[in-house]
């Protein structure tokens, strides 16, 4: 999509970039923790955008950007039963004006939302959250000591409407524990070594006992990660199953429910051998499938280095199918870590991140002092950064990804169906392409989801389009007519919406030039003023409550 930007300057005082030519990417984002903005530099260490949010609205912990500039992260909410650590219980996202388009709170007296997220390719958001237990609880659980306790639970949300939230998935740590020293309590098993799958509720027990801090998940395996500061280890779960399956220890692709099918950094956690490698691990994640070293585990290791030095370990874990092997008895495999870059300067106590970039470079960020910078494959600094403040997380993006074709809106008349691109169009059928199809107007041969992707003249390939249902060959307008009427068009600028898909519904509109640009979004509003914007053709998506989406091609005419 291509944007025209406004310089801001930036508030904080930057140090002096430093850049060669081996480096990755075109743009630095970053948002400092407990501080209402976001930033983008590019490579000189210029200011290229800036997000200003809402005072009382601050980062609580990590913040990532979609695609087409959204900014999705953590809001340190006032108000939350919980306290310490990065206690977050609540989410936005916010599109590139500084719009706050989705805003969901999801803390109560009995839980809530703390440090890292991850945006799904679903379009949901994971999030990790504190449980409350009480001490009766925690007892009958078949720990040693009588103390409140709170392990996390992960939650999958799918948003709904500009605050609201279906939970459509969740796992708890509560679901798969284990424990030896009391027969008559739950979670009883012999010995702990030869259950690596449960937790050891009377390993390192405190309050908040798990301090889960990072969390990544791999499509291509429907699996979920995620790393824990207090019991120094990183876990791999099935995401394939059902909520009911992953309270339990069946179902899902590994036939495992919900129990652990890795876990590492920490043996002695479930009372097996070998030497503990993380001391304070944050940022678990895989690596990229288009990077070297894909689907490698990666851990921030803020003090396990010699000397406690901070340092960033790889491993390549044991897969085996949707499982991973151990030996009973034994730890999971590596012994050590397969690679390691040492940070040179003082260690980390707390947070950090890291990102593995297609050309085999590495991304760091040490929080605490603000130091970002990136390696090549030979652990050479090329290029790094010193923001004034700190900052939990930094990530790499190109200008394709920022600024990049936006996702295509599909639009119908008289039974044939436009891109709202003129060039560079792939059309789709049902999630698999068609040959020869990348014409900017497609007439469909049978019913179903068509979707169109674009290639603008730069070689940046946009997202998928939302699918267009064709119901009725050559009869799309007329089933549509019943449901959704957007009139007079052509206009002269003012356009009313209506018809029983909007109807006491809530529903987002999106309102696109013939760029590709989003020049205007509303939310319930059944009118819309486009007369601003000048004469000339532009695309509306209507997006409803239940993720049904219809396009249509505007005519300001005068």
């Amino acid at each position: 999509m291509k944007r025209i930007f406004i310089s801001i300057i930036l508030l904080a005082t930057m140090a002096e970039v430093k850049v060669q030519s081996q480096s990755y990417g075109d743009y630095t984002f970053y948002s400092p923790k407990n501080n209402s903005r976001a930033y983008l530099i590019d490579m000189s260490g210029n200011t290229y955008h800036t997000w200003t949010f809402a005072s009382n609205a601050q980062t609580g912990y990590s913040s990532y950007l979609l695609p087409g500039g959204v900014v999705f992260r953590t809001v340190a909410r006032q108000g939350n039963s919980f306290s310490g650590g990065p206690v977050c219980g609540q989410v936005q996202k916010v599109d590139w004006n500084g719009n706050i388009i989705w805003n969901y709170v999801y803390s109560t007296t009995t839980y809530c939302t703390h440090h890292d997220i991850h945006p799904m390719p679903n379009g949901n958001v994971l999030l990790i959250a504190y449980e409350l237990k009480t001490p009766a609880e925690v007892t009958q659980a078949g720990c040693s000591q009588s103390i409140t306790m709170w392990p996390d639970k992960i939650v999958e949300i799918q948003p709904s409407g500009a605050t609201g939230g279906i939970v459509v998935w969740e796992w708890h740590a509560w679901d798969h524990l284990c424990q030896n020293v009391n027969s008559s309590k739950n979670n009883y098993v012999t010995f702990i070594v030869q259950h690596p799958e449960l937790l050891n509720i009377n390993y390192n027990t405190t309050t908040d006992w798990m301090h889960v801090n990072g969390i990544d998940y791999n499509e291509a395996l429907d699996q979920i990660t995620f790393s824990s500061h207090a019991l120094n280890e990183l876990y791999v779960i099935d995401h394939s199953t059902t909520t009911a399956q992953a309270a339990g220890h069946t179902g899902g692709n590994s036939g495992k429910g919900g129990d652990l099918l890795y876990r590492w950094g920490n043996p002695t956690a479930y009372q097996a051998s070998g030497p503990t490698i993380f001391n304070v691990v944050h940022d678990a994640h895989w690596v990229p499938a288009d990077c070297p070293k894909a689907n490698y585990l990666s851990g921030f290791n803020n003090k396990g280095g010699a000397g406690n030095k901070t340092c960033i370990d790889l491993i390549n874990p044991p897969y085996e199918g949707y499982n991973y092997t151990i030996t009973p008895g034994s730890a999971y495999t590596p012994p050590t870590s397969d690679w390691r870059h040492t940070y040179s300067g003082a260690p980390t106590q707390d947070e950090g991140n890291c990102q593995q970039l297609p050309n085999g470079n590495t991304l760091i960020c040490i929080s605490f002092s603000g130091y970002i910078y990136e390696i090549d494959s030979n652990q050479n600094v090329v290029w790094s950064k010193t923001i004034n403040g700190s900052t939990t997380n930094a990530l790499r993006y190109t200008a394709c990804y920022v600024n990049g074709p936006v996702t295509p809106v599909i639009t119908e008349n008289a039974g044939i169906l436009y891109s709202s691109a003129t060039s560079g169009n792939q059309w789709f059928f049902e999630g698999t392409l068609i040959a020869g199809a990348t014409g900017s107007s497609l007439t469909p041969t049978q019913s179903g989801n068509y979707r169109v992707q674009v290639t603008d003249v730069n070689g940046c390939v946009s997202q998928l389009s939302n699918p267009y249902n064709v119901t009725e060959i050559g009869t799309v307008e007329t089933v549509l007519a019943e449901r959704i009427l957007i009139f007079p068009n052509p206009t002269s600028g003012k356009i009313n919406i209506s018809g029983s898909l909007v109807e006491n519904n809530d529903y987002e509109i999106t309102v696109f030039n013939v760029c590709g640009k989003i020049i205007l979004q509303q939310r319930n509003t059944p009118e819309m003023d486009l007369t601003s914007f000048g004469k000339g053709i532009y695309f509306l998506s209507l997006k409803s409550e239940t993720g049904e989406t219809i396009s249509r091609k505007i005519v300001v005419a005068n």
